[in-house]
């Protein structure tokens, strides 16, 4: 097959009408991608979360530890 002829049936491909199996599997394929983009989003959320209660709890204790030796001194 030429490069015209590959051409031509790219262009008759892309301007043909789609068929509904087409445009269902697409936009299946869509739903995919978005629910895969969704899972990832909520382990990044996850993991900040985790971080941040564990640094509120390593920063409380500090300020405790800091309170009481504040105590201390007077």
């Amino acid at each position: 097959m030429t490069f015209r002829e590959t051409t031509i049936k790219y262009i008759k491909d892309i301007l043909r009408p789609k068929t509904i199996y087409e445009v269902v599997y697409a936009e299946l394929q869509e739903a995919h991608l978005r629910k895969l983009e969704a899972e990832t989003a909520a382990e990044y959320a996850n993991a900040a979360m985790q971080y941040n209660e564990e640094r509120i709890q390593r920063l409380e204790k500090r300020l405790a530890q800091h309170a009481g030796d504040k105590h201390d001194t007077r």
